[in-house]
């Protein structure tokens, strides 16, 4: 498994997938609060490159929590239809992106692969994609819910409100609450987490 790239001139290397991964993510406040933000865009670039090249069967044999140690690793690797991972555990997760992309993609091919992908397969392939790729490669796979209303329909506006906040801060939470319910667009269910606290209110917009 390769885990380095040149890059204008500069050779990055990776100390393994966890450190890949994060380093290859868009820049979020709580990555760089926790230390493991790519330290610039060009190093966020390298390991992007660095994911990309990664096979699928290479991902799988190095789950980022060990399978020996983790029920839910267990879970996931046990699970997986081993004659699909079969013919697809040599793509490349550039190739995986691609593939997803491609408007002679389906929903029903991408129901069926889904099943020989671990977790990390899907992330790591969420790292290669743009707002644009992710909004038409999930318009590919609808999702339907309903509570009081019905969202996930093609043409309805709806939104999931998680108003995490990166230091944990009230006022910060609150702001992220109500702009959410000012969107006005479907039943919410907040979930709050702060100092290993949870708080849960389901409200009707």
């Amino acid at each position: 498994m390769i885990l380095k790239t040149k890059l204008f001139g500069t050779t990055y290397q990776f100390n393994n997938l966890v450190d890949v991964f994060a380093k290859a993510n868009e820049e979020k406040s709580g990555d760089v609060l926790a230390g493991i933000a790519a330290e610039s865009a060009e190093e966020r670039v390298a390991a992007k490159v660095v994911v990309a090249n990664l096979t699928l069967e290479e991902i799988r044999n190095n789950p980022v929590v060990p399978y020996e140690t983790d029920e839910v690793t267990r879970v996931i690797q046990d699970d997986i239809n081993e004659r699909i991972y079969g013919q697809i555990k040599h793509w490349t997760v550039e190739q995986l992106r691609e593939w997803i992309l491609d408007e002679n993609t389906t929903r029903a091919d991408i129901v069926k692969v889904s099943r020989g992908l671990t977790s990390e397969m899907v992330a790591a392939v969420t790292k290669l994609m743009s707002n644009l790729d992710l909004i038409y490669g999930a318009k590919k796979i609808p999702i339907w819910a309903h509570c009081n209303t019905t969202i996930g329909l093609e043409g309805t506006l709806s939104a999931r409100l998680q108003p995490n906040h990166p230091t944990d801060n009230p006022e910060g939470i609150v702001a992220s609450i109500m702009e959410g319910l000012s969107y006005g667009v479907g039943d919410a269910v907040i979930g709050l987490n702060q100092s290993m606290i949870r708080w849960k209110a389901s409200v009707v917009c």
